[in-house]
């Protein structure tokens, strides 16, 4: 078998979800199942710019076969300003304004397209559904296009362009149930092949007491979150949740905020900002923390939430987002706030009780071992895959 990736970005040094999930499956089929596997893709690091960081051409990187194409254009800077008028009402959005949004959006790489369209690949794999590569690339592989969407419920996905999208793909893959669920509602897609496959960690080395040493949170208790410091993806939110919360409960409960900085929150003594870390870093803060916090309203499976789980940690996560409280529900492993009052409640409860915590932790072990092991994720994926292509 044959496979091609197709992503906006790709590489070790890239932080993404969609990035990552993309490189653990194209690493792990090469490795267990010896398939020829290509990634196509652009030389851009950050979405925010599409700059064009990386040298174009092919390279092998841990078996997979990587192409980069230069991106034609940046990304406009003047894109939120943009967006805010045509998605306040994206039903009522032209095919031809939508069409021009997702090349506003990008990354736009014509060079990549033409990759895309000439590919010998017995399956082209899109992910996610979001960026132009995808938009425009899934329309000219026919039968051969599979789609990992990574959606959620945004204004964006409403847009008429992504009916086409997602009636292209000729097999989806859904990383939750009530990610699949969304996608039917709003196209239909009951009748296409499809798959609830998710994701599964890779727990590294790495203790309490020299991550805490190295990110300066000392001796105190603390929450966690792993991801991009954002006000999209909820820090905004979480800092001053957080903020409100100790300003009622004064003592030594710090939060902990790991992961690129794109939104820097007010100066705080008790918000401690690594930026990034390394994974040994990481994987000691999640073994001490008192929970792992995940604000984002939009994410299609959320990996931090698996990797605290495996690490026996309790979670707490935003109600808007469907994905991760899904998991919450399926597993019993955390809480969920829906606003200040839920969070003050669901962080009094974790603070004080070390028996919640353990068994939340266990229990979110459980769900892991159960659901999120890659032996039994790639053995699904190899079949459905194989199904597809037959």
């Amino acid at each position: 078998m044959h496979l091609a990736y197709v992503t906006p970005r790709y590489g070790a040094d890239v932080i993404g979800g969609a990035e990552l999930a993309v490189r653990m499956f194209a690493e792990r089929i090469v490795e267990c199942y010896g398939w020829r596997v290509d990634v196509l893709t652009t030389c851009a690091r950050d979405l925010r710019t599409w700059a064009n960081e990386l040298d174009p051409g092919a390279r092998v990187e841990e078996g997979v076969c990587v192409h980069r194409f230069v991106t034609a254009e940046p990304r406009r800077t003047d894109l939120d300003s943009r967006s805010g008028p045509l998605l306040a009402r994206p039903y009522a959005v032209d095919r031809e304004r939508a069409r021009e949004w997702i090349r506003w959006q990008g990354p736009h790489s014509p060079d990549l397209l033409d990759a895309i369209a000439s590919s010998p690949a017995d399956l082209v794999v899109f992910y996610p559904y979001l960026y132009e590569p995808t938009v425009l690339g899934i329309e000219v592989v026919g039968p051969r296009a599979v789609m990992h969407p990574a959606a959620h419920d945004e204004p964006a996905i409403r847009l008429p362009v992504f009916r086409d999208v997602f009636a292209a793909a000729r097999g989806l893959v859904f990383q939750t149930h009530a990610e699949a669920d969304f996608v039917s509602r709003l196209f239909r897609t009951g009748a296409t092949p499809q798959i609830i496959l998710g994701l599964g960690s890779d727990p590294k080395g790495g203790e309490p007491a020299p991550a805490r040493s190295a990110t300066g949170v000392g001796e105190r208790p603390y929450l966690l979150a792993v991801g991009r410091v954002d006000d999209g993806k909820g820090t905004g939110v979480l800092t001053r949740y957080f903020t409100e919360y100790k300003r009622a409960h004064p003592g030594p409960l710090a939060l902990v905020l790991v992961g690129p900085v794109v939104h820097p929150p007010p100066v705080d003594p008790d918000v401690i900002v690594t930026g990034v870390v390394d994974e040994v870093t990481k994987w000691g803060l999640l073994r001490d923390a008192v929970a792992l916090v995940q604000p984002s309203g939009f994410e299609a499976f959320s990996l931090v939430l698996v990797e605290a789980w495996h690490a026996g940690r309790p979670v707490l996560v935003n109600a808007r987002c469907f994905a991760t409280r899904e998991h919450c529900e399926r597993s019993g492993g955390g809480l969920w706030f829906d606003g200040y009052s839920a969070f003050e409640v669901s962080v009094d409860l974790l603070t004080s009780s070390p028996d919640l915590r353990a068994a939340m932790g266990a229990a979110g072990r459980d769900y892991v071992e159960r659901e999120f092991t890659w032996p039994v994720i790639l053995d699904r994926y190899r079949a459905f895959l194989e199904r597809v292509a037959g």
